[in-house]
């Protein structure tokens, strides 16, 4: 085959054949007579990962550059340094040429390669492997699905016919498919070996709605907010002290049903408003790129420090009756590490409204659902005297959690504690059966206390 695309150059006759049955036989002769550790030397393939818009496709490629160069004919692998400030016109333009996906009536899409970057990591069986990553953007011809389509790709493969292209959907919001999820395979791209051609991979994406990437928005809020330990421990900590009057320089008694359920209400709402706001603001920055480099660093320190801060007004009252405020101000910061999810997956303005709609519920939902597991548990105990060593103690050790994030997040080096942490989550289920147990038995031994006026 020569440097062009595949398109201008399909081969079908009798000696092409033929050919193509040559290669093939070399082929199974050569790999027969490879030695046994030969198999721990995998043939590096290409990967295009697509992520459907209701109106184009962006899809971002990964080649490896030895295979690159050897199609291509230029050192980008023996001099990958500044391969795209150096050749970054021409190899646009190879990539543009060898990509065609084609709507059913024949008519080619419009293709335009973005941002190109290198990346080099090292194995001790490959050794140093070099990747180009390349964003590509497809826009089919006015009044064509984006759902179904041939692709016509041949970039290395038209040179190098051992090479693979593996094709998948990393992100398709209107079937519910999200980038947090596995990418779903759709298939391979290779060389037709007994025809001695390179075939296009018909793709056809089942089709979907805005119902169904919606309630996956809400099925990622739960899922993300039933994983964040450190937001769950700042409102349940927060919400520790809630319950009871303030006596001076300490927490006094339980302050009756009405004043507690008042209070809960109150520091709930705030820190929902609070987080509600940012992760509105904070997801437009996916449409204004200058605003996309969130700090997520400083996000995540503030996060951890908010639970300290917490655990503090726990022990001792240090913005008794301010609480709201508190936990609305600190819920703007949780609110930043909420629209970092929203922001990676790259939506359209439609997609994404519903989604910060759908993801803000779906953190409401498994929010309000633990807040209903617990607090009725903690009002109980707060109504006897034993309730103190359970704040205390509740305090104390989201106190250390605290101080283990901070120091993990500022490090960038995890440690042993909060590995810890992640492996005690993992019981939560058996600690809501012990508080519950604790709350019914303190409740029933201290009775006499609790019926007396003064509680």
């Amino acid at each position: 085959m020569n440097g062009t695309s595949f398109l201008s150059n399909q081969p079908t006759n009798s000696n092409s054949r033929l050919s193509g049955w040559l290669l093939l036989l070399v082929s199974l002769l050569l790999a027969s007579g490879q030695p046994e550790h030969a198999t721990a030397h995998p043939m590096p393939n290409s990967v295009v990962q697509l992520n459907v818009h209701p109106h184009r496709i962006d899809a971002e490629l990964q080649i490896p550059l030895f295979e690159l160069q050897s199609a291509w004919g230029h050192a980008v692998n023996d001099s990958s340094v500044g391969l795209v400030a150096r050749l970054g016109p021409q190899l646009r333009a190879y990539l543009e040429a060898h990509i065609r996906p084609q709507s059913p009536d024949g008519r080619f899409w419009t293709v335009s390669v973005g941002p190109m970057s290198v990346h080099e990591s090292q194995n001790p069986i490959n050794g140093v492997y070099r990747e180009l990553t390349a964003q590509v953007q497809m826009v089919p011809p006015a009044g064509n699905d984006v759902r179904q389509f041939r692709f016509y790709y041949d970039v290395v493969l038209h040179q190098v016919m051992t090479h693979t292209i593996l094709v998948s959907v990393r992100q398709d919001w209107e079937r519910g498919q999200l980038a947090e999820a596995e990418p779903m395979q759709v298939g391979t791209i290779s060389l037709d070996i007994v025809n001695n051609r390179i075939l296009p991979l018909p793709v056809n994406l089942a089709s979907g709605g805005q119902w169904t990437g919606f309630i996956a928005m809400v099925k990622l809020g739960t899922q993300h907010i039933a994983e964040g330990t450190d937001h769950l421990l700042f409102l349940l900590v927060l919400l520790l002290p809630a319950p009871l009057l303030r006596a001076g320089q300490r927490w006094g008694r339980f302050g009756g049903v009405r004043y507690s359920s008042k209070r809960l209400l109150v520091i709930v709402t705030a820190f929902t408003a609070g987080h509600s706001l940012t992760l509105l603001l904070g997801s437009l920055a996916a449409r204004y790129p200058e605003w996309a480099d969130l700090p997520t660093q400083p996000v995540e320190i503030l996060i951890a420090l908010s639970i300290l801060v917490s655990a503090i007004h726990a022990v001792r009252p240090i913005f008794a009756g301010r609480e709201a405020w508190v936990a609305a101000g600190f819920g703007l910061i949780h609110g930043l590490a909420f629209a970092s999810v929203l922001i990676n997956l790259q939506l359209d303005a439609g997609p994404m409204a519903l989604s910060i709609l759908g993801f803000n519920l779906g953190i409401e939902l498994m929010q309000l659902f633990i807040i209903l597991l617990v607090i009725p548990w903690l009002l109980l105990l707060s109504r006897t005297p034993s309730y103190a060593i359970v704040r205390l103690t509740g305090a104390f050790l989201s106190g250390i959690a605290a101080l283990a994030w901070i120091a993990e997040r500022v490090s960038g080096q995890r440690n042993s504690l909060t590995t810890g942490i992640e492996e005690i989550v993992g019981y939560a289920a058996y600690g809501l059966i012990g508080l519950v147990v604790l709350s019914l038995y303190l409740t029933w031994r201290n009775r006499p206390l609790i019926d007396s006026p003064g509680l």
